[in-house]
């Protein structure tokens, strides 16, 4: 019956530089008594114990943890660049949204405006004499406050409904009437569109008196007697 090898601490160091190197040929018997080889097996076990030495399966086990790992780190990787662009979508979606819900208001403003109540006169000279520039001007029709109200006072005195009935047009049937003392063919033939088609109308008796004496003397303002 072979003897038993008794291995000391000498022996495991100097076997585990063995198999690092990648062959194990002899156990070195260093002091101990020892006439047998111990067989292939013991040695194995004994090898794969020494300190600080993975075995097969533990290497196998490292490797995988570490490829888990390496998965991991690149999904969420993945993952992160994934929900910035998702942030930047949404961010940018909200921006548009914002802008038009911006663009929307200031078009309902807009329209707001446009449908807003017409600018408002006094019924009084002050406010037919003011109408009537206001619509002068979109027609082109040249004249000014000061030329229209000298006028008026020395044909009307600011009466809209004075009527000269001692003058030639009165005779002839066809008196002069209202501010501007305009008399009916003129009127009808000077009338301005967009104001009412009555010659004692003060607004529509301005403007027609002032188309006239623009056609005739450039403009009311050179007016400065019976015309």
């Amino acid at each position: 019956m072979p003897r038993t090898i008794r291995i000391t601490r000498s022996h495991k160091l100097a076997t585990a530089v063995l198999v690092a190197a990648g062959s194990v040929t002899a156990i070195a018997a260093t002091g101990g008594q020892s006439d047998a080889q111990p067989s292939a097996a013991k040695t194995s076990i004994a090898v794969e114990k020494v300190a600080g030495i993975p075995t097969a399966k533990e290497a196998a086990a490292k490797k995988a943890a570490q490829e888990t790992a390496a998965k991991k780190a690149v999904a969420e990787r993945k993952a992160a660049a994934e929900k910035a662009v998702a942030d930047r979508k949404a961010e940018a979606k909200k921006s548009a949204e914002k802008a038009r819900s911006e663009k929307q208001a200031a078009n309902r403003s807009t329209e707001r405006k446009a449908v807003a109540a017409p600018k408002q006169y006094k019924n009084n000279l002050d406010g037919w004499i003011r109408e009537s520039l206001d619509i002068m001007k979109k027609k082109n029709i040249p004249g000014s406050y000061e030329g229209l109200h000298r006028n008026i006072m020395r044909e009307s005195s600011g009466n809209p409904n004075a009527v000269n009935d001692w003058d030639v047009n009165a005779q002839n049937g066809i008196p002069s009437k209202g501010l501007l003392q305009v008399i009916q063919p003129t009127f009808d033939a000077y009338h301005v569109n967009g104001t009412e088609k009555k010659l004692t109308d003060p607004v529509a008796n301005i403007t027609a008196a002032a188309n006239y004496a623009a056609d005739k003397y450039g403009s009311i303002d050179n007016v400065d007697s019976a015309y």
